[in-house]
């Protein structure tokens, strides 16, 4: 498959290179660039829920309780209705006549724009709680804001999304609860998972020129702006399970450049299997 220089699984858009509305002297401008810029914006959005969605999956009939694989099966779900939205949308944006099963299933792993932490292996189950609490807090944030975006599709999107997550978000605090202020074993090993997705949540606040020019116009979120009220609900959320706010040497970087853990390419491989197998097969 081909992809042109202005394609979404080009190297200019993994990358970052179409990064705003301006012309060469500075000057705002309408047209392919800002459509460009949104297109990026969703694929953004689209592939974080897209392969959070595909580790949730991973726990269905291996969680440690039946409801349980129900209840992460369903948020599952719910953020592939999300990505499912959000990648039909790029594509549509991009105009290079993509739907979104060509950006799922067909893309290699250098043109994903998602952040590391969705794609971190599920582990030990404190470990996922962790991971959880730390997104959906974010895509909670996140979402009660881009409810008002300039662009009706987006706004639209999150309008109905900030519901599901916020249940998201409930549910993973009520396992670090559980877990954080249970016994010695349990306490022990939710410390060990928040330390072990803590080095990713820096990236969740990272904004670079495409997302200001974006937020400026009213359409995007500066995700920079929602790091204040993320720490305050995690912080609120460890006092209260007598957990310590871990500390890291490190900082993970890079997958909205399209640069990923090496845990990465084994999730793609097994999403990508079936219709990479069956090119052009109808279900």
């Amino acid at each position: 498959m081909s992809h042109p220089t202005t394609s979404l699984a080009g190297a200019p858009f993994a990358s970052g290179g179409l990064v705003s509305a301006h012309d060469s002297a500075g000057t705002p401008t309408s047209g392919p660039a800002d459509r460009a810029s949104l297109a990026v914006y969703a694929l953004r959005l689209g592939d974080d829920a897209l392969v959070l969605a595909q580790r949730l999956g991973e726990w269905v009939a291996s969680a440690p309780q039946i409801e349980e694989d129900i209840a992460l099966g369903n948020i599952g779900l719910d953020l592939l209705g999300q990505a499912r939205t959000l990648l039909a949308y790029a594509g549509e944006t991009e105009g290079a006549g993509r739907s979104e099963d060509d950006l799922a299933y067909v893309r290699e792993e250098r043109a994903f724009v998602n952040v590391q932490l969705v794609e971190q292996p599920n582990g030990d189950f404190a470990v996922s709680m962790a991971r959880q609490l730390y997104f959906s807090t974010y895509q909670f944030a996140l979402y009660e804001r881009l409810q008002h975006s300039a662009d009706a599709t987006l706004g639209g999107v999150a309008e109905k999304a900030v519901k599901e997550v916020a249940y998201h978000r409930d549910h993973a605090t009520q396992w670090v609860l559980r877990l954080g202020d249970g016994t010695d074993e349990s306490h022990r090993r939710m410390q060990d998972g928040l330390a072990r997705m803590w080095p990713f949540v820096a990236e969740l606040f990272e904004a670079d020129d495409l997302v200001r020019a974006l937020a400026t116009g009213g359409v995007a979120v500066d995700p920079s702006t929602l790091r204040a009220e993320w720490d305050a609900y995690v912080d609120a959320v460890l006092a209260e399970a007598t957990l310590a706010r871990p500390t890291s040497t490190w900082t993970a970087r890079g997958g909205r450049r399209g640069i990923h853990s090496q845990p990465f390419g084994f999730l793609l491989a097994e999403l990508q299997h079936l219709h990479r197998s069956h090119p052009g097969a109808s279900w």
